[in-house]
């Protein structure tokens, strides 16, 4: 999938003089010129705070949103504008999964129709009893052993761990080529987590299932993730390799979520951790730079815009700070 200056701008309301047109209407720009590719069989995961549009680009990109201008393409077709009834060869391939697992299953089927309701819509052709069989086949690649009296069972007899494999299995099960995952693992116990991510890892290489991974926790960014897109007030500030970008931060707003992670060091967990950030606006500017007012090293040129610029091979920033042209004038 390649996204192409995607934009989402939402209204937000401005009280009576403005729902009388008396007012000039304000936007909130959830997605603002956002571009991103991605590659087969690699896992993209998008980084960023709660309200910083990674949500938004997801249903975006699963046209349950209509962008405001951009493209959409899948597999080489520009699907932004197409209809529901053209859409349906595209819901087959692009699955997602959701955050919470006790809300994403519905509590009055059991897991076999759950799984199965995907195949009972895309797969009509197939008998009953092979749509069961590859139900069966799918509880078990998720480790939903044992399948049988899994498949018998019905949400809430079910642990959180076992209802975010069953999420798994219902997105796996139509063999998609893509999977965007929103945070899938945060309401989980630390143990279970490690475990559905060892599992989306391991199905990502042998299946070649590309993955946009949505999440605010760096630290499992590091173990799924093969590049890393930063998103903040909408935009992408940075984008690259994984290891280079948490290694090597460059945008300053990155360097301050890594700063914010408590290190794996049992004395260092309780520290305090210091955000290198301002902290007397949190405004985000109308023009120029989102990041301006909480940036420490922000500087005049910062309210214009400031373009992505390829700093090292495959690892881009948006930050003026790497950009020694517009520094030297």
């Amino acid at each position: 999938m390649e996204i192409h200056r995607l934009k989402k701008y939402f209204v937000i309301s401005g009280g009576i003089l403005s729902s009388l047109g008396l007012a000039r209407k304000q936007y909130r720009k959830a997605v603002d010129d956002v571009t991103l590719t991605f590659r087969r069989g690699k896992v993209l995961v998008l980084v960023g705070e709660s309200g910083s549009g990674k949500t938004t680009l997801a249903r975006l990109m699963l046209r349950a949103l209509e962008p405001d201008s951009g493209s959409i393409v899948f597999d080489g077709n520009d699907i932004t504008n197409k209809s529901e009834k053209e859409l349906k060869n595209f819901r087959k391939k692009v699955q997602m999964i959701h955050q919470d697992p006790y809300t994403s299953l519905n509590p009055l089927m059991t897991i076999l129709d759950i799984v199965k309701e995907p195949l009972d819509i895309f797969f009509k052709h197939y008998s009953n009893k092979e749509r069961i069989e590859i139900v069966l086949k799918t509880l078990a690649d998720v480790f939903l052993d044992p399948v049988i009296e899994t498949s018998a069972k019905y949400p809430y007899m079910l642990s959180g761990g076992q209802r975010q494999r069953v999420a798994l299995a219902r997105a796996l099960v139509l063999l998609p080529e893509l999977i965007i995952a929103d945070e899938p693992v945060s309401m989980l116990d630390v143990s279970i987590r490690s475990e559905i991510l060892h599992l989306m890892k391991k199905l990502s290489i042998e299946r070649e299932i590309t993955y946009l991974y949505i999440t605010h926790d760096l630290a499992t960014s590091r173990y799924i993730g093969d590049e890393i897109a930063v998103m903040y007030a909408g935009k992408i500030v940075e984008m690259g390799p994984a290891e280079g970008i948490l290694s090597k931060p460059l945008h300053p707003y990155t360097q301050a979520l890594i700063q914010a992670v408590s290190e794996f060091d049992l004395s260092n967990l309780s520290a305090e951790r210091i955000i290198p950030i301002k902290s007397e606006n949190n405004d985000i500017p109308a023009k120029g730079c989102k990041f301006y007012n909480q940036c420490l090293y922000s500087m005049d040129i910062c309210k214009v815009e400031p373009r992505q610029k390829e700093v090292e091979e495959k690892h881009w920033v948006s930050c003026y700070l790497y950009d020694k042209e517009n520094l030297s004038n």
